[in-house]
């Protein structure tokens, strides 16, 4: 709570959501917490797993032992892993790749997500999610960060795997072409 003495423009939220005395300059982004998407994890070890594979959070908030949410700010790209066994077997193997939207754009609802996203791959059955991840793996060998490859190959991926078809690799020439173009994007 301000003391009597500041009044509300002085006051801003921080990307955790707490409001502090405004100490920034004028330019600085912060985000909005109504903005930011938040994905509920949980690991309970050989029942329920949901984890993030790839991302950069803005917040980490801890619930409990077994479960966290984590934010994303709008525009932020992350994997999402989701894992369900039952006394029989596994019962549920995906994952979601996903961009994270400003409150105003057309979204997704996805399970465990607030308040939903872009999809730009979902894959599901564990010889697919294991691929995805192979191929996550892969560019990250390349010396790449999957946060910042061109989202247009998540969607190729998605779409070849789906078609049981081998996708295209992702290199540094393709990720050169994806900064030139996105350099002219507004």
């Amino acid at each position: 709570m301000p003391s009597s003495n500041q009044n509300s423009a002085d006051i801003s939220v921080t990307r955790s959501g707490v409001s502090t005395p405004s100490s920034h300059t004028p330019g600085d982004e912060l985000t909005s917490p109504l903005a930011l998407t938040q994905v509920e994890l949980m690991w309970d070890e050989g029942k329920v797993e949901r984890w993030i594979r790839f991302g950069r959070p803005v917040d980490d908030r801890i619930i409990d032992r077994q479960r966290r949410v984590l934010s994303f700010a709008p525009g932020s790209i992350f994997a999402f892993v989701r894992w369900q066994s039952n006394a029989f077997g596994t019962v549920l193997s995906r994952i979601d790749i996903l961009r994270a939207l400003e409150p105003h754009e057309a979204m997704t609802s996805i399970g465990f997500m607030r308040p939903g996203g872009e999809i730009l791959l979902r894959m599901s059955g564990w010889p697919k999610v294991q691929r995805v991840l192979q191929l996550i793996d892969a560019i990250e060998q390349a010396g790449l960060d999957p946060i910042d490859i061109c989202p247009d190959h998540w969607r190729h991926i998605h779409n070849r795997l789906s078609a049981n078809q081998e996708p295209r690799g992702y290199n540094k020439e393709r990720h050169a072409v994806w900064l030139a173009r996105k350099a002219l994007l507004p």
